[in-house]
């Protein structure tokens, strides 16, 4: 009797977790200690003006993202796009319509503008990226 050895591929949580430790260790840094975090924090001020758009937007984009990473079976560029989505229109209400607010909410969401809007840099970038790779 013969055993034949079948080679399978990885599963998707292991293309998940490959993909992910194969990120830039800043990168790692930069989701886990910065923009997850502050945005996550958003759900801290649904009270305030705005507080629960604004949560809204950022869990949002977070879920979306971790949609688009679950479909395609890992971090690529394209997962920028789910941040792009919500993250655009958050951005845009906090420079143009800032809802007002007790001092320390309007603080948070300046730091929340800012990390937002770095982000949004690399992640327009990175999905410019992925659309001329396929082109």
């Amino acid at each position: 009797m013969t055993t034949a050895t079948h080679t399978h591929a990885p599963g998707r949580s292991a293309r998940i977790m490959a993909s992910y430790a194969a990120l830039p260790t800043w990168v790692k840094l930069w989701m886990n200690v910065v923009l997850g975090p502050v945005n996550l924090a958003t759900l801290a001020f649904l009270d305030e003006p705005g507080g629960a758009l604004i949560a809204a937007l950022a869990i949002g984009g977070m879920a979306l993202t971790v949609a688009i990473v679950v479909a395609s079976g890992g971090f690529t560029k394209l997962a920028a796009a789910g941040l792009i989505l919500p993250w655009t229109p958050q951005v845009l209400m906090l420079v143009f319509a800032s809802p007002g607010g007790s001092a320390l909410y309007q603080t948070f969401l300046t730091v929340l503008l800012v990390i937002n809007l770095v982000s949004l840099a690399f992640d327009v970038n990175d999905v410019r990226q992925w659309f001329r790779a396929r082109a």
